[in-house]
C-alpha cells in the first residue's frame, strides 16, 4: 500500500501539470507562481527546522565514534575516527559529507542455520548512495547554465567532463545514466528486500519516485522530445532575476518537469531528505571526543547542596575509626 500510495501521489502531480497547462492554460501558475511558492516554502521550512534544532537541549557530550579516544601518551588514538580537536572534527565531517564514511563502515547481520549469527558487508548500499548523491550534485551544478548569462565556467567544465563520452548528438551525459541506475537500485532494494520493505513507509518511497520522475522527464526532454532551450533559459533567467516571463514555445513536458522539481523543493523541509543540512548540526558528529581531557558540565544546572566527603568524614570519623575503616584526617 505504501508503494501504491506513493506512485498515485506522483501520478496526481504529473496529471495536475498536464491538465493545468494543456486544458486550463495555467502556464503562469505552473511556470512562475508555483516555483516561487516552492522556494519560499523551502527557505522558511529550512530556517524553521534549523532554529528548532538549535533550541533543542544537548546536555550531554555525545559524539558517536569508532576509534580509540585520546588518553595516555603511549596509547595511540584515532585522529579521524575519534577526533579530540576541531581540526579532527572537520576532517571527520568532510569524510562523512563527501564520502559517506559511516555508511561505508555499515554491516548487515543475519541469523543463519545453526542458529548462527553472521555479519556481512553492505558496500553496495554505500555505492548506490554515493553514486546517486554525487550525480545529483553534478546535475544540479550543470543546470546553472540555464540561470545565468554568461554561463559560469564551472558549469561549462562540468558539462564537458560529464559529456566526455560523446556517443552522438545530443551529447550523452554520464550522470544521466548513473543517477537512473542508482535510483532504480535504491527503489528495488526497498521492494525486493523483505526486511527493508517491512519497515519502509510512504515517506520512504515518495521522494524516490518523485526524483526518478524528475530524472525521466529531464531525459525525455533532452534526448527524445526536444524542447526550445532558448525559451527555457529565458524563463529560468526571468525567475532568477525576479523578472518572470512565460515564453510561447515551451512544451507541456517542461512544465511537468518544473512542477515536479517545485514539489520536491517544497516537500524537502518536511521530509527525511532534511538529513542534508541535519548532518552539520548532529551532536554525534560535530563534537570532539575530548571528555577525558575536558570536563563538560550541563550549562543550565542549578546549584545543589551536596554533602562532601570531608563533611561526611567529620560526621562519622570516630565511628569509622572504631570500625577499622581508613580516614584521611586523624
Amino acid at each position: 500500500m505504501n508503494i501504491l500510495f506513493s506512485l498515485i501521489a506522483v501520478a496526481v502531480l504529473i496529471l495536475a501539470a498536464i491538465i493545468g497547462v494543456e486544458n486550463l492554460k495555467l502556464e503562469y501558475l505552473f511556470g512562475i507562481i508555483v516555483p516561487y511558492a516552492a522556494i519560499v516554502t523551502f527557505i522558511s521550512g529550512i530556517v524553521y527546522r534549523v532554529i528548532k534544532w538549535g533550541r533543542s537541549p544537548v546536555p550531554f557530550h555525545i559524539p558517536t565514534v569508532a576509534g580509540q579516544q585520546k588518553s595516555l601518551s603511549w596509547i595511540k588514538s584515532s585522529k579521524l575516527e575519534s577526533p579530540d580537536s576541531t581540526l579532527g572534527v572537520i576532517g571527520r565531517m568532510l569524510l562523512e559529507i563527501l564520502f559517506f564514511r559511516s555508511l561505508f563502515r555499515n554491516t548487515k547481520t543475519e541469523l543463519r542455520k545453526g542458529p548462527r549469527l553472521a555479519y556481512g558487508s553492505t558496500k553496495y548500499l554505500w555505492l548506490g548512495g554515493i553514486v546517486f548523491h554525487w550525480s545529483l550534485l553534478i546535475i544540479f551544478l550543470r543546470h546553472f547554465r540555464f540561470f545565468t548569462e554568461p554561463i559560469p565556467s564551472f558549469a561549462v567544465a562540468l558539462q564537458n567532463i560529464d559529456g566526455m563520452l560523446q556517443l552522438g548528438l545530443p551529447v550523452l551525459f554520464i550522470t544521466d545514466i548513473t543517477i537512473t541506475a542508482a535510483l532504480l537500485f535504491l527503489i528495488l532494494r526497498r521492494i525486493v528486500d523483505k526486511k527493508i520493505k517491512y519497515i519502509s513507509l510512504a515517506s520512504d518511497y515518495f521522494p524516490l519516485f518523485l526524483i526518478i520522475s524528475i530524472v525521466i522527464t529531464g531525459i525525455l526532454m533532452r534526448y527524445f522530445y526536444r524542447t526550445d532551450l532558448i525559451s527555457i533559459k529565458e524563463l529560468a533567467i526571468g525567475l532568477f532575476t525576479f523578472q518572470p516571463v512565460i515564453p510561447a514555445n515551451i512544451g507541456v513536458l517542461f512544465f511537468i518537469h518544473l512542477f515536479l522539481v517545485s514539489s520536491l523543493i517544497a516537500y524537502f523541509p518536511f521530509s527525511k531528505l532534511l538529513h542534508m543540512p541535519g548532518v552539520f548540526l548532529s551532536p554525534t558528529r560535530n563534537l570532539a571526543n575530548n571528555s577525558r581531557m575536558k570536563r563538560h558540565k550541563n550549562p543550565w544546572n542549578y546549584p545543589v547542596r551536596v554533602h562532601t566527603y570531608d563533611e561526611y568524614e567529620d560526621e562519622f570519623r570516630e565511628r569509622m575509626k572504631d570500625a577499622g575503616l581508613p580516614v584521611e584526617k586523624e
